[in-house]
This record gives structure tokens, C-alpha cells and sequence, in this order.
């Protein structure tokens, strides 16, 4: 019962800091609404040093997180990509704080016309665990570069990596600059609720509706940046073996525990095993071994691992094909590895083709042409990404044409979320809103439309009364 007690008083606690901190932020910001751009660019500068700093503790806690999580995976998705952001963010930002001058039409005239880019405030980001690093510096940067201060709401599942986190954000920003929360689902619904004047979500399209109902009581704005079912559809034009590496590379990296991973490939119906041999192959030649195997990545925690392991009981009892990758048949049971595996004879009653995988398991869709595996994707919810292999550009443009998705990458996975000089977002079910780049700095800040007049000004010609000659004659030019 004392534990009890001290887990609620810590809570609590939590939750207190959270709401002082808010207030805190929103008075910091109060007496320093524009920071100038020598300002934005030494916090840009500083995030910088100390991620690259504390890049071999961040990667080690997110390992012990993971109970197996590939450094290399840590340092190419999460620190190189961050540093990339940053390094755009530094070079650009006095370009874009740089008010935008429009054109101004002759009834006007004379006069200005332009757009300011001011700071919207306080905003709040919400980050998962998948990647817990990129998904916490990416919106951090964008709030930066835009002038803002961000209060980082982290995930329960990564605590060692937030404990790590938190001392580096620290050492380099003041608390009511950038402050980092920590908490279970209480302080996160409590963060939620906060009338912050941006909010960043990141994770599944069940708790981003829950995060959007909760913004809209205080009308605070949000970027949702959800998942679902990513499709990847290989033309029955290029080498099965090109496919399934760049596929199986996508899929296995952070053991697709990615939203952007290839949830399930469409194959042309005549070439459906001729891609199952290609892609274990091409598995078996990047991870020889899983068991004690540094570069693969085990599942999160118990939960995640026994819901992934349900999908497959549910599939193989309604009548799946399975076929497990597991090059040096290790037994796997001691741990949270989960080896890959292929299913076939996917139905729609089975629950993975519904549910958002966000583990190894690829399911394999054939197709007679290529035009029923466009049907099939544009039958089901807007993806987050979508994938297209195929070196015929009619097809590629063909494909580009008749889909919705947040992203694509042809004949490659994952990299289009890596280019930080395009915007990165969902559509429909798979989220809303951009950020990367000059995308993530519109995004937190608010355009100001300004409209400036001299001495001399034709705005008169406007006031009542209103039956005059004039009046008549700029109708007669201007109304057609």
C-alpha cells in the first residue's frame, strides 16, 4: 500500500511540474515574443554539440529499452537524421523568418503588402517510442527555428532514454525554454488539456482522435502524425530480387516498428513465391543470425510482443500461410525477438488486415494488374506512406496519379522521411498537418498578413456615400 501511495504522489507530482512549467513557458515567452535570428540559430547550434555529445548515451538507453535495440539503427534513423534537420534548420532559418512581399492590386494601390512569420508560443510534443529521439528533436527543431518554446512530452516504455534525454535538453536550455515531462497516461492527458497554441502528436490514429478531441476544447491547433496500413506494390516489371531487399530493409529495420514501415505488398499473382524466395533471401543475407544478432532489434516489451504473436494465432487459425524467416533456427523464446514471417492467403476477416502491424510480419497481396492493386489501396484508409517498385516511369506516374498517401518513395522505403527539404505528414486517417524543413517552421508559426498605407491613400474612394460616378466607374472595371 505504501508503494501505491508513492507511485500516486509521483504522479502527482509530475503533473503539478508539468502545469508550472506551462505557465512558466507562456510567461518566458511573453517577455520575448520575436527572438531574433541570431537567438533561434545558438539554440539550433547547441542542440546540435550536445546530441552529437550524448549520442553514444542516447543510443545505449534506448538498447537497454528495447532490451535489443541495434545502435546502428539509433545512430542512422535517429541521430544522423536529427543532425541532418538541424544543419538545414541553421542554414535557413534568417531565410525564412524573412517577411514574404505580395503583390498588391491596382484598386489598392499605393500600398505594401507582406507576410510576417511570428512564433506561436508555448508548444506541446507529443513523442512515441519507436523512435524516441528523431521524433522528439524533429518537431523540437521546427518549434525552434520558428521562434517557439516547447514543453516534450515523452513516452512511458522509453524511461531510460528519457532520463538520458532530459539531462541533455538540461544542460543546454532552460526549463521555461524547453522542459521535458515525463508520466503515464494521466500526465499525459493532463499535457494534452494544456491550451498550448501548437500541438505535435506522433503515434497511433486511436489516441491521435483522443488528442484532437482534447485540443479542440482550448481550439489549440494540431499536426497528427499517425500511421496505418503502408502499402508497397512491386510491378511485374523489375527483378523480384531489387523489390524484396529494398522492401526487406524497410520492414526490418527497428524490426518494423516504424510507421512508415511496408505493412503489406501487393505482387503480381504469377510472381508471388518467386518474391518470398527473394525477400528470404535477402533477410537472411543482412541478419545471418537473430538470437545474438546486435543489428536486429528485438519488440519493445511483453505487451507489444503478445499482440504481434496474436495477429499470427488469429491469421493461422482462419487459414494463413506462415512462413517463418529464421536463418540459423535459434529458439527464440527466452526474449523479445520476434523472427520475421511471411503470410499468405491473407483474408479480411483476419485481424491483420485491419490492424496497423508495427512488428515483423509481412502479409502478401496478389494482384492480376496493376490497376486492382490501386483499387485495393484507394478501397482502404489514406496510408502514411506508399511504396512503388517499378523502373517504368508511365507506371510510376500512373500509380503517383490515382493514390492518396502522406509520402512516397519509388523504388526505395523509408528514405522519402529522411529528406528533411520536404514537408513530411499524413492525410485522413494517417494524420494531418507537415513539419521538416521549411514545412515544420510554417508550421509553428503564424503567418501575419500586413497590409501597409502611405499619406496618400484611395481608400476613401470606398466610403459611403455610395451612388457617385466614381463608384460607378470602378464597378464597371473592376466587377468582370
Amino acid at each position: 500500500m505504501v508503494a501505491n501511495t508513492a507511485e500516486v504522489s509521483s504522479i502527482d507530482t509530475e503533473i503539478v511540474r508539468l502545469q508550472e512549467l506551462f505557465s512558466r513557458q507562456k510567461s518566458a515567452f511573453s517577455n520575448n515574443p520575436m527572438p531574433s535570428a541570431e537567438q533561434r540559430i545558438g539554440h539550433l547550434k547547441a542542440l546540435k554539440n550536445i546530441t552529437i555529445k550524448y549520442q553514444d548515451q542516447l543510443a545505449a538507453a534506448v538498447d537497454i529499452d528495447f532490451s535489443g535495440r541495434s545502435k546502428d539503427e539509433t545512430l542512422l534513423a535517429e541521430i544522423l537524421t536529427s543532425v541532418e534537420g538541424i544543419n538545414m534548420a541553421i542554414k535557413k532559418t534568417r531565410k525564412w523568418m524573412k517577411p514574404s512581399k505580395r503583390s498588391v492590386g491596382m484598386l489598392f494601390a499605393p500600398a505594401k503588402n507582406e507576410v510576417r512569420y511570428q512564433p506561436l508560443g508555448v508548444v506541446g510534443i507529443i513523442v512515441p517510442w519507436n523512435y524516441p529521439i528523431f521524433l522528439a528533436l524533429g518537431p523540437l527543431v521546427a518549434a525552434l527555428s520558428a521562434g517557439n518554446r516547447a514543453m516534450i512530452k515523452m513516452s512511458e516504455f522509453t524511461p531510460n532514454l528519457n532520463k538520458v534525454f532530459k539531462a541533455m535538453i538540461a544542460e543546454i536550455f532552460e526549463e521555461n525554454r524547453v522542459c521535458i515531462i515525463e508520466g503515464e497516461a494521466d500526465a499525459a492527458i493532463v499535457f494534452t488539456e494544456q491550451p498550448f497554441d501548437h500541438i505535435l502528436f506522433t503515434g497511433s490514429t486511436t489516441v491521435g482522435r483522443f488528442v484532437m478531441a482534447a485540443a479542440a476544447k482550448n481550439l489549440t491547433p494540431v499536426t497528427l502524425e499517425l500511421g496505418g496500413k503502408s502499402p508497397a506494390i512491386v510491378s511485374d516489371h523489375i527483378p523480384m530480387k531489387d523489390a524484396a531487399e529494398r522492401i526487406c530493409f524497410g520492414k526490418s529495420m527497428n524490426a518494423g516498428q516504424t510507421c512508415v514501415a511496408p505493412d503489406y505488398i501487393l505482387v503480381p499473382k504469377a510472381k508471388e513465391q518467386e518474391f518470398v524466395q527473394a525477400y528470404t533471401k535477402a533477410f537472411t543475407k543482412m541478419y545471418p543470425t537473430l538470437k545474438d544478432n546486435n543489428d536486429y532489434t528485438a519488440i519493445i516489451n511483453d505487451r507489444q510482443h503478445q499482440r504481434l504473436t496474436g495477429l499470427l494465432t488469429d491469421a493461422k487459425e482462419k487459414g494463413a500461410k506462415l512462413t517463418s524467416i529464421n536463418p540459423a533456427n535459434e529458439d527464440l523464446s527466452a526474449g523479445r525477438k520476434l523472427a520475421p514471417v511471411i503470410l499468405q492467403n491473407m483474408k479480411p476477416d483476419m485481424n491483420i488486415a485491419e490492424e496497423e502491424i508495427f512488428g515483423p510480419i509481412l502479409p502478401i497481396i496478389s494482384y492480376d494488374n496493376l490497376n486492382e492493386a490501386i483499387e485495393y489501396v484507394n478501397d482502404r484508409p489514406r496510408p502514411l506512406a506508399l511504396y512503388y517498385f517499378g523502373y517504368d516511369k508511365a507506371e510510376q506516374n500512373h500509380v503517383l496519379d490515382n493514390t492518396h498517401s502522406g509520402g512516397v518513395s519509388v523504388n526505395d522505403t523509408l528514405m522519402h522521411l529522411a529528406q528533411e527539404d520536404m514537408p513530411f505528414g499524413g492525410v485522413g486517417d494517417s494524420g494531418m498537418g507537415h513539419y521538416h524543413g521549411h514545412e515544420g517552421f510554417i508550421t509553428f508559426s503564424k503567418a501575419k498578413a500586413v497590409h501597409r498605407k502611405g499619406r496618400f491613400s484611395t481608400g476613401n474612394l470606398a466610403f459611403p456615400p455610395y451612388d457617385n460616378s466614381i463608384r460607378r466607374m470602378i464597378y464597371t472595371f473592376f466587377i468582370r
